[in-house]
């Protein structure tokens, strides 16, 4: 199909930070025309459960563009004001609701959706999380032809790009976001020049599995090397955060959530062979850093939060608590 001097009529579906990046990107290339945004219905957070707008929805308020919150595509009524904007794609990223057959039916060219990895690796709702926390050297993001399986889809395009180790869930998500705007914008031309070829169908065979992260997986465990207790603590920063808790001298142990640290070495803290620390002790003050005992080396804690405390420096913990 050739649209030559005529924009793409696009549909846009998703709702968090991650969604509102890659919407901006396409907006501002200048190739679509977004006639419509959906994403998840207001809901309250806090304590004071004040109603809170998703990202994608101030910034489609700012760019003026229409916004859709159905609780879900259930009703025939949803469908049909879908259908009735007449959309060449829809472009689905995070958005948070399960789309049914009789909605990916309605573009006239593909429903898209953007996923934050190398599919088939990383399926799921936490793809960007778990890659970090495998302690993953890479990852990526995947453009496919959405379908009604869990991120199942035919693959139009991918792209990688390698994580650092001062990478967070945080980082990663912005990059990944402006990969994806990037990836999106490529598919537009060639839908608009007739050049897009027939997506690639994954290997189910390779398929693995990225689950929605609770607050438990943030817990720490120590027994494990520096560099896989690097890796999970900035899998789960911002979100749930890497907690763990202190035994003190004389004192109540105290849960903590720390910022990422560094890996140390054994130079740091001398022991004997044969000797090693209990995983998860604390080692000393050595600079501005609490040293935690992991299976090889330290880890190094930099930044903390007491619980029921302001975040304050490794150093000021150690003076004020052990």
């Amino acid at each position: 199909m050739i649209l030559q001097n005529k924009p793409l009529r696009i549909v846009f579906m998703g709702t968090p930070e991650f969604a509102a990046i890659i919407l901006q990107k396409i907006v501002a290339s200048g190739k679509v025309d977004i006639i419509a945004s959906y994403c998840q219905p207001d809901r309250p957070v806090g304590r004071g459960h004040k109603v809170q707008f998703s990202a994608v929805k101030i910034l489609s308020n700012s760019l003026r563009i229409p916004v859709y919150q159905p609780v879900n595509f259930k009703s025939e009524y949803e469908i049909e004001k879908l259908y009735a904007l007449k959309p060449d794609l829809l472009v689905v990223a995070a958005y948070g609701l399960i789309l049914p057959q009789s909605v990916l039916d309605i573009p006239a060219i593909s429903p898209l959706n953007v996923h934050a990895s190398l599919l088939p690796c990383y399926r799921g709702a936490a793809p960007i999380q778990r890659a970090l926390m495998n302690n993953d050297k890479k990852t990526g993001v995947t453009i496919i032809r959405m379908e009604k399986g869990l991120d199942t889809g035919a693959m139009f395009t991918h792209e990688e790009i390698p994580i650092n180790m001062e990478d967070t869930a945080a980082t990663m998500h912005e990059k990944l976001a402006q990969l994806g705007g990037k990836l999106l914008i490529n598919i537009f031309e060639q839908i608009i020049q007739g050049t897009l070829s027939d997506p690639t169908p994954q290997d189910d065979i390779q398929a693995t599995y990225a689950p929605k992260l609770t607050k438990s997986d943030g817990c720490i465990y120590w027994d494990m090397p520096a560099e896989n207790v690097h890796a999970v603590v900035r899998g789960v920063t911002p979100w749930p955060g890497a907690q763990t808790s202190f035994k003190l001298v004389n004192r109540n142990p105290i849960n903590i959530l720390f910022q990422p640290g560094e890996i140390g070495s054994n130079e740091l803290f001398k022991y004997n062979e044969g000797d090693s620390p209990l995983p998860g002790s604390i080692l000393g003050l050595k600079g501005n850093a609490i040293a935690i005992a992991c299976k090889d080396v330290p880890y190094l804690i930099y930044t903390l939060r007491p619980e029921g405390r302001k975040t304050m420096t490794a150093k000021d913990f150690w003076n004020g608590y052990l």
